[in-house]
């Protein structure tokens, strides 16, 4: 009799032992897993466009390069704001891309007969009075590329690391306002990114709520 009792008790610390290895191992089925989902999640959807001159481009064109990707309409007020004289907001942000080897692309989403559109002349000659100094504008009136990055406003910013994460998406700064006079106070959340991302550094803001006009699909 003691000895059944003694059978039965090892019984049941080996099934306890087991089940402690198998919650063990789901446990870090779980974790893999979801590390997985959360990688493949901030990876840059792959994108082909056709720019203002009429060239081709995909954002495999510049891979190993940090790719800035800014959603635009001239007709927006926030976006003006943005480009507006004699802070030149957005066009600073721009030539220090550019002096980086930093690949900065426009991207206008709005449909046809919607606030915004215009052909590639038009958006060259946009962007020539503006003083905008993008590597390439990119016109997506069937809304493709913006619905693939979920872009939501005007202007919506999003950073791409050389190995093709999302560094940061959202705002462009903190103060939600069409007041070209907020910028001077406001965190420039684009250029506290890549300041980061140049110092080798945790990006402290990964992603804002952006604000603006919305895109006009």
């Amino acid at each position: 009799m003691e000895n059944q009792i003694l059978t039965r008790r090892n019984l049941g610390i080996v099934a306890g032992m087991l089940t402690a290895v198998a919650l063990t191992a789901g446990a870090l089925i779980t974790s893999t897993n979801t590390a997985g989902a959360d990688e493949a999640a901030n990876l840059a959807p792959a994108f082909t466009g056709t720019t203002a001159t009429g060239e081709t481009v995909s954002l495999s064109d510049y891979a190993g390069k940090t790719v800035i990707l800014e959603w635009t309409n001239d007709g927006c007020p926030y976006v003006q704001k943005h480009y507006a004289e004699p802070v030149r907001n957005m066009q600073s942000l721009q030539s220090e891309a550019a002096e980086d080897d930093i690949v900065w692309l426009s991207i206008i989403s709005s449909a046809p007969g919607k606030q915004g559109h215009t052909d590639g002349p038009g958006a060259l000659q946009i962007a020539s009075g503006a003083g905008a100094v993008p590597q390439e504008i990119i016109l997506d009136p069937e809304g493709t590329i913006g619905r693939l990055y979920s872009a939501k406003t005007t202007p919506h910013m999003f950073i791409i690391t050389p190995e093709g994460e999302i560094a940061y998406r959202g705002a462009i700064d903190s103060k939600r306002s069409t007041n070209v006079d907020d910028i001077a106070t406001a965190e420039n959340y684009v250029r506290s990114a890549l300041t980061s991302l140049e110092n080798g550094e945790p990006v402290q803001t990964s992603a804002t709520k952006p604000y603006g006009c919305s895109v006009k699909y």
